[in-house]
């Protein structure tokens, strides 16, 4: 792939990012609608259980790196779980959300740049994750590419930890979901377990508010879920 269609792949990805900014009501993703509340912890508990079955939590002393970080939501779920804020860096292709990430995370090491082209040496992070990236990128050799750049600083017997749609949404083109083969061709070599998580939204915005406790007991039925929470082995 051409690095004039790597920038031209990046600057489509970026232009999707700042029309959902311009277009997306900003209470929409809140927690304060019981829909989001319910995703969040689904996925939250999925992937602690995940890394405590990988012996890799609580997160004390492991160097932490997020890519698509945002304004460093994961990032602060990380320093919960116990890492360092120093020992935490993400990189965001958003400007904007990394000085907003900045002011969470001070002594954090966040970055702007492309996933395509990560700015730290090989094996430095025990952990590696994203939320919610791959969905955005269309083209499977610019995934390919960042998959590998992911592997390159993870340290051997290191995870990746992965969050995203494994369906289409139908309302976005812009976003296609990532499937279990080919994140597994995405990483080979790699142990991968993933389990399906999040309600999909149309059925949790219509059942969470009024009833959490079915909504919970149908977002354990994976063929209603719309999203992967999983753990990447680098072996």
């Amino acid at each position: 792939m051409s690095m004039s269609y790597i920038e031209s792949e990046i600057a489509r990805i970026a232009a999707e990012y700042e029309r959902r900014a311009r277009e997306i009501p900003r209470d929409f993703y809140a927690w304060s609608r019981e829909a989001n509340l319910l995703a969040y912890t689904h996925a939250m508990r999925t992937a602690i259980r995940l890394l405590s079955r990988a012996s890799l939590f609580p997160l004390e002393g492991r160097r932490v790196a997020d890519i698509g970080c945002g304004n460093g939501t994961w990032l602060l779920e990380f320093v919960q779980w116990g890492a360092n804020p120093a020992d935490v860096a993400g990189i965001d292709l958003m400007r904007a959300r990394i000085e907003q990430a900045r002011l969470s995370l001070p002594r954090a090491d966040l970055r702007v740049g492309s996933a395509s082209a990560l700015p730290w040496p090989d094996a430095s992070f025990e952990l590696v994750s994203q939320s919610l990236v791959f969905m955005n990128m269309l083209d499977p050799a610019f995934k390919r590419a960042v998959a590998g750049e992911m592997l390159r600083i993870l340290q051997p017997g290191g995870a990746i930890l992965w969050f995203d749609l494994r369906v289409n949404n139908p309302r976005n083109p812009q976003a296609h979901g990532v499937p279990a083969a080919e994140i597994r061709a995405l990483f080979p070599g790699c142990r991968v377990t993933l389990a399906a998580t999040v309600l999909a939204p149309p059925l949790a915005r219509r059942i969470a508010k009024w009833s959490w406790l079915l909504a919970e007991a149908l977002q354990e039925l994976p063929v209603l879920c719309t999203h992967y929470t999983g753990l990447i082995r680098k072996e």
